[in-house]
């Protein structure tokens, strides 16, 4: 139970539905096209990915130790239930599978895509948990920028898998890759790399006491709580806008004849908590930063269901 505690089950699952949501919409909005599709292969990116990413919760629990004794001495599992010793076994024999996992599809697909990105993961998670962190804003961009590509992943996946034949590829006008239009999975991304940098930036000023302890420079100790947040707020209302300007643009062409206020809901609901967010910043006094924490991932949430919600239209 502290081992699933450890590698944070909730963030897992939605890396896991991210990833199938994208994949859902690729083969959907593609169903009058050829795609090459190996679901085991897939499934096998999606764990590699997972186990990459409970490798490097594992490790910043690890550097963490003495600060989550102040922050959160509740949720301390490294050195109170689990040692530090099989900690750090645990994270290289994910990082291993996984990296395996790379080099199997990387060979198999012909392209270093796989084992690049999975090897600049796994070192960037490794890096931010031992120095990144402790920088200001430098942390909490590499963690954004992570997240941001889990999306883009899936398509590479796709765009190889469909590209390594010679007979198939995106040079022949009949192509799918020549085709499809990706503009919802690169928003997608756009939306968890805005949504992960406040929450990162959020996280950071509910642990100022104990980052002290290991010398952390975070951007809220560096010009105080306040300040941090109305950096947030700020950065929170690039997708109300983001989404006020798409709806006056022809990105609504992207999705077949459904008006685009139906066909978005899920983007403009996650647009209308980051408002909300946004709101109590300024108006809650006691500055409850876990329930901002709650309603970005709330509204995250919303973000990866969009895959799902505009693939229905097409089908």
């Amino acid at each position: 139970m502290y081992f699933i505690k450890l590698i944070r089950p909730i963030n897992l699952a939605i890396i896991v539905l991210t990833m199938y949501g994208v994949q859902f919409y690729i083969r959907t909005v593609n169903y009058f096209q050829k795609i090459d599709d190996n679901q085991i292969d897939f499934f096998l990116l999606v764990f590699s990915t997972v186990l990459i990413a409970a490798a490097g919760n594992i490790i910043n629990d690890y550097f963490d130790v003495k600060a989550d004794r102040i922050n959160k001495p509740e949720k301390l599992i490294i050195t109170k239930h689990i040692s530090r010793r099989w900690a750090i076994l645990t994270h290289w024999t994910f990082n291993g599978i996984a990296f395996s996992i790379a080099i199997y599809l990387s060979i198999k697909y012909q392209s270093l895509w796989f084992v690049f990105i999975h090897l600049l993961s796994i070192n960037a998670l490794w890096f931010y948990s031992m120095l990144f962190k402790r920088k200001i804003l430098t942390g909490n961009l590499l963690i954004a920028i992570l997240t941001a590509l889990i999306p883009i992943l899936v398509v590479i996946y796709y765009k190889v898998g469909n590209t390594y034949h010679l007979e198939h590829s995106e040079f022949n006008s009949d192509s799918w890759v020549a085709i499809i239009d990706f503009r919802v999975i690169y928003l997608l991304s756009i939306f968890a790399f805005i949504q992960n940098f406040a929450r990162e930036i959020v996280k950071d000023a509910q642990d100022i006491e104990g980052d002290k302890l290991i010398y952390v420079k975070s951007l809220p100790m560096q010009i105080g709580q306040m300040n941090s947040l109305r950096i947030v707020s700020v950065i929170l209302l690039f997708l109300p806008l983001f989404y006020f300007w798409m709806s006056y643009s022809k990105f609504n062409e992207m999705i077949a004849s459904t008006p685009f206020y139906l066909a978005t809901v899920p983007f403009g609901i996650a647009a209308l908590i980051n408002l909300f967010v946004v709101v109590l910043i300024y108006v809650d006094k006691n500055k409850r930063l876990k329930l901002y924490d709650a309603l970005i991932k709330i509204s995250m949430l919303f973000g990866v269901l969009a895959t799902f919600y505009i693939a229905y239209f097409y089908l």
